[in-house]
């Protein structure tokens, strides 16, 4: 007989998953190959996955939350799998981006990790390390979801016009980048504006930051230096503010900013589109 793996629940977020899944499968009376065949996988892949070898998927826990009527137990579980997986240092500041109720930020060089697609997001992070990168995308891609909420926060993005020049992942990839700024046009709680190389000097020049309010709590500065770091001191959110307040007013209105990236989808990475925005975007 198989020595079947014992796992602690409470030893991560993927030992949780992966001993939740084997409860509900066993309660429902399946092998692992006759769940596999319920969810178009192999049962040697959902063995892996019970015993915390690998990391499910969305599109895997969806079909095994379906396959086994957990009403959505396993996705709930699965969302803090991928907030595990993100750095150590980062998770804070993700915990707390998913309870703001407004979220202001200024990109110096990169798109914000909420707006990248998962091509882009994927160039961004295996720059260095590829080790785990599916799960480290993916754990970037579920940070969408605060944006897709039925309460989401209202998401203010600056960019700095260099931001559209920065060719990350290739043309095909900004060509995709680029038209997924541009599919926010309409939504009324994520505005994108671009900060123009015509603005000159500006007060972002020290680098990317973002500003996270809450409903009852402090707000709170988030640094992306090379050591980020998270500060709730009232004179620098009082400094950060106006600094926000300045960029702002020195970018291009939503309207503009969307043309900017559309011309710039274009002429720089052979994006060919009409009048219409609608095709853009």
């Amino acid at each position: 007989m198989t020595n079947v793996r014992e796992l602690d629940p409470s030893a991560s977020p993927l030992d949780y998953y992966g001993a939740e899944l084997r409860r509900f499968r066993e309660a429902a009376g399946l092998t692992l190959k006759q769940l596999g065949a319920c969810v178009f996988c192999t049962g040697s892949l959902i063995g892996q996955i019970e015993t915390a070898r690998k990391v499910a998927t969305k599109d895997f826990t969806l079909r095994v939350d379906t396959a086994l009527d957990t009403e959505g137990a396993l996705m709930r579980i699965w969302r803090l799998v991928m907030r595990s997986q993100l750095p150590a240092w980062f998770q804070p500041y993700a915990d707390l981006e998913a309870k703001a109720t407004h979220i202001h930020s200024f990109q110096l060089h990169l798109v914000h990790g909420l707006l990248q697609t998962e091509e882009y997001a994927r160039a961004v992070l295996g720059v260095l390390e590829h080790d785990k990168l599916d799960e480290r995308v993916a754990a970037r891609m579920e940070r969408h979801h605060i944006l897709e909420r039925e309460d989401p926060p209202l998401f203010w993005a600056i960019m700095s016009e260099a931001v559209l020049y920065q060719e990350i992942g290739g043309k095909e990839v900004m060509r995709g980048q680029l038209a997924h700024l541009l599919s926010f046009l309409d939504n009324p709680w994520v505005n994108i504006q671009i900060l123009p190389f015509s603005a000159g000097a500006h007060t972002g020049m020290a680098g990317s930051f973002n500003i996270l309010r809450f409903e009852d709590d402090p707000e709170i500065v988030y640094d992306e230096h090379y050591e980020p770091r998270m500060t709730a001191n009232p004179e620098e959110l009082r400094m950060r503010s106006l600094r926000y307040d300045h960029l702002q007013a020195a970018a291009l209105s939503v309207e503009k900013s969307a043309e900017l990236i559309g011309r710039v989808m274009e002429e720089r990475y052979g994006e060919q589109h009409g009048a219409d925005r609608s095709v853009v975007a």
